[in-house]
C-alpha cells in the first residue's frame, strides 16, 4: 500500500482544518492511497462496492474529459477486487486517490467522508462532483455541471425530471417510487427544483464547508439532506437535465432496508420545523 504524503494536513493548525474534527484527519490517513498534495480545480467522488465491472472504463472516460480534476474512489472493501483495479489505475493516472473503508457503510457516510477528504487537502478543489460508479450517470455531463456551478450556483443537480431530462430502462415500480419520493420532498423542502434524489451533482467547496457538520445521513437520504441544508442556508440551487441509464453490468446495491430508511427520512421531513 502506498500511503499518501502527510504534507496536506497539519494537526496543529485547526484553522487550516476548518470544519474538520482533528481526530478524523488523523484516523483516515492510513486508509488513503495516493497523493493528498494534489492540486485540482475539480474533485470527483466515486463511492464503490463491487464495481469491478465498471470502474476502469468509467475512470478512463472521466480522465478523457481533460479537465483539471482529481478522482477519489471510496471503496467499502469490495470482495470483487474493485480496490485493486483502482490501484492499477493509479499507476497510469497520478490524480487518483483510493480510500478503502473497512466495510460496506452506506452511501451517505461515503459521500460525507469524501467531502472531508477533499476539504482536508492543502489545496481543496473549488468544485466537488458526486456520481454513481455504475455508468448510470454519464461522465460527459460533468463539464455541464461545472459550467453551471461557475455561473454562481452552490449546488447543481443533474435532474432526471426537468425538461429534457429522463430515465432509461427503469421498471414502472422504480419510477413510481422515485416520483412519489420527489413529490413528497418537494412539498416539504421546496427548493425550486424537480429532482431531489438524483446522485449526480456538483457542490461548491464553500457550501460543503458550511454544512459538513450537519450531514448525518447513513444511506441514500444524503441526497435530500444536502439539498435541505443548502436551502436552509439560502444558498443558490439549480438543476440541469441529465439522462439516467439503468446499470448494464453488476448488481444494484439498493436493499429493502435502505428503501425503508429512505422513505422514513422523507416522511420525517414533514414533521420538522
Amino acid at each position: 500500500m502506498q500511503v499518501q504524503s502527510p504534507c496536506n494536513v497539519s494537526l496543529d493548525n485547526k484553522e487550516q482544518l476548518g470544519y474538520l474534527n482533528v481526530s478524523f484527519a488523523d484516523d483516515f490517513r492510513p486508509f488513503i492511497e495516493g497523493d493528498l498534495c494534489l492540486e485540482s480545480q475539480i474533485g470527483v467522488i466515486l463511492p464503490t462496492y463491487c464495481e469491478a465491472a465498471n470502474l476502469q472504463k468509467l475512470v478512463t472516460e472521466i480522465e478523457d474529459l481533460n479537465l483539471p480534476l482529481s478522482i477519489l474512489v471510496l471503496d467499502d472493501s469490495s470482495p470483487d477486487g474493485t480496490g485493486n483495479i483502482a490501484r492499477n489505475l493509479q499507476k497510469k493516472y497520478k490524480n487518483i486517490l483510493l480510500f478503502t473503508r473497512p466495510k460496506k457503510s452506506g452511501l451517505g457516510t461515503a459521500i460525507t467522508d469524501g467531502f472531508k477528504v477533499f476539504l482536508s487537502m492543502m489545496s481543496p478543489p473549488a468544485y466537488i462532483v458526486t456520481m454513481d460508479a455504475d455508468f448510470s450517470h454519464n461522465p460527459r455531463e460533468i463539464p455541464r455541471l461545472i459550467a453551471a456551478s461557475k455561473d454562481g450556483y452552490d449546488l447543481v443537480v443533474g435532474s432526471r425530471y426537468c425538461q429534457e431530462g429522463g430515465t432509461q430502462d427503469w421498471s414502472v415500480m422504480r419510477l413510481a417510487i422515485s416520483k412519489v419520493a420527489n413529490l413528497i420532498t418537494r412539498f416539504t423542502i421546496n427548493a425550486g427544483i424537480s429532482d431531489y434524489t438524483s446522485g449526480m451533482r456538483c457542490y461548491s467547496t464553500g457550501l460543503i464547508r458550511k454544512m459538513i457538520q450537519d450531514l448525518h445521513s447513513q444511506t441514500y437520504e444524503i441526497q435530500i439532506e444536502t439539498i435541505r441544508q443548502t436551502n436552509l442556508r439560502k444558498s443558490k440551487i439549480t438543476e440541469i437535465p441529465i439522462k439516467f441509464v439503468n446499470r448494464k453490468k453488476g448488481k444494484s446495491k439498493l436493499s429493502i432496508n435502505e428503501i425503508k430508511d429512505f422513505l422514513s427520512y422523507i416522511i420525517s421531513l414533514g414533521q420538522r420545523p
